[in-house]
């Protein structure tokens, strides 16, 4: 018997230690207990389910696809830490990571897993999408000058609202305010 055919990639995929699912066009096609859990819904819920209902708003998800899909066209793959949302709406920290099946479509067919981050890094303040946003490329260690390329903002208001999340978090530095949305100090 050969090892690979002794090797249940089903039993894998549904005990996983991280949430996983199977997506086509952004819409989740498979998907283990650990992910439906996660997030709070039942797994036959989220069968047949855009990507979007995970999502704190729908313009988050459309700018979320529309920012991945270059980095995913020229890496295969994607990774980020985002705030994502539960079936009862509550706001958690999401470590994900995809990789597209099809190189010339990253959203045609992909793989993707889900971490969840809220035990380590609590969302503390009522932030708008775009503060999110914000917040999840500034934990990643970009500047403002490179969020702005990224999500095609001017660099200007990139910092208003990189100062809005220090008035919320109370932080007197970038560094700090990092350090907060990190959950490093509450």
């Amino acid at each position: 018997m050969n090892a690979v055919q002794a090797i249940d990639f089903e039993s894998i995929f549904q005990y996983a230690p991280v949430g996983m699912c199977v997506s086509q066009n952004r819409i989740i096609r498979a998907c283990n207990d650990a992910l439906a859990n996660m997030f709070g819904y039942q797994k036959e819920v989220l069968i047949g389910q855009s990507f979007l209902v995970l999502y704190p708003s729908p313009d988050e998800f459309e700018r979320t696809g529309v920012r991945i899909t270059p980095i995913m066209n020229a890496k295969g793959s994607y990774s980020d830490e985002r705030i994502m949302k539960r079936a009862n709406a509550e706001l958690f920290w999401c470590h994900v990571s995809g990789r597209g099946l099809q190189k010339e479509d990253p959203h045609a067919y992909g793989i993707w897993t889900f971490d969840d981050l809220s035990a380590k890094r609590p969302v503390t303040a009522e932030l708008t999408p775009r503060e999110r946003e914000i917040a999840a490329l500034l934990v990643e260690g970009k500047t403002s000058k490179l969020i702005a390329r990224q999500i095609g903002l001017s660099p200007r208001t990139v910092e208003m609202h990189r100062a809005k999340l220090m008035r919320k978090f109370t932080a007197s530095t970038s560094s700090e305010l990092v350090h907060k949305l990190l959950g490093i100090i509450r």
